[in-house]
């Protein structure tokens, strides 16, 4: 028992981070994602592919301001986010939303899929629930916790890893894949408190369903798009019919 006591102590030592490690912290990740967005921006530029068209850009602007405005709503008490927002007229891009509320959303790709404004907010809600839930922070956190050895060596390191380590993206797949669902459902429930219906945000994953040759398959760090289609469509209905029963209720009283 003594032995296997002290062999145990040991293990834990071996693992802990040599001296001048500290814990990952908002700050950090909030630092590397504005340079890196900052990277994707001139890139952009240089290629002549960024906010090319105002009216584009004003749309999504509108759209994201409103759930903004929601999003402090919500939660009022939630450090303030400096949402930047930013189009793109790379085919290859679709939409993302880095730490700290960097927005980047590609117009062919709305385009492509002709989303409606309530659709294209499914779109943005989405994506800025990732920097509401602090999901950058906490697959940062996740890597630490699989393996504290990543505490002994630089943020950018580890920032770098999870973006192209393929041993760690393998890791934390899963863990991905649940913060998408969250941000999916999250993304659908902020913008119906927004004022759009239920229903109509829910139609931007049966029209990403139908463009996909192969919904019923996903990916590692994804649910297909045939079963978030499904989890959109029963979210709604019930956000929908909770809104009738308000109502029923409103109207009797």
């Amino acid at each position: 028992m003594f032995r296997h006591l002290v062999a145990t102590v040991l293990a834990i030592c071996l693992s802990l981070p040599s001296g001048g490690a500290h814990a990952v912290t908002q700050a950090e990740v909030t630092a590397g994602a504005a340079r890196l967005y900052g990277t994707r921006l001139a890139a952009l530029a240089q290629a002549g592919m960024l906010d090319r068209d105002a009216s584009f850009l004003a749309r999504v602007a509108r759209i994201a301001r409103r759930l903004g405005e929601q999003a402090r709503r919500d939660n009022p008490a939630a450090p303030l986010l400096s949402w930047e927002i930013h189009t793109s007229s790379d085919p290859d891009d679709s939409a993302s939303c880095m730490a700290g509320g960097k927005l980047l959303v590609s117009q062919p790709y709305v385009e492509q899929l002709a989303l409606t404004d309530a659709e294209l907010a499914m779109v943005l809600s989405h994506e800025m629930q990732h920097a509401i839930l602090l999901h950058n922070l906490k697959e940062y956190q996740e890597a630490v916790r699989r393996d504290p050895r990543w505490l002994a060596q630089p943020f950018s390191a580890l920032e770098d890893a999870v973006d192209n380590d393929a041993r760690l993206m393998g890791q934390l797949a899963s863990f991905n894949r649940e913060q998408e669902v969250e941000a999916d459902r999250e993304g659908l429930a902020m913008a119906w408190r927004a004022g759009w219906r239920a229903n109509e945000l829910a139609a931007y994953f049966r029209k990403v369903e139908q463009a996909s040759p192969m919904s019923h398959i996903g990916s590692a760090t994804h649910p297909s798009p045939l079963q978030r289609w499904r989890a959109a469509r029963r979210q709604a209905g019930a956000l929908e019919i909770g809104t009738a029963g308000s109502s029923a209720t409103t109207t009797k009283n």
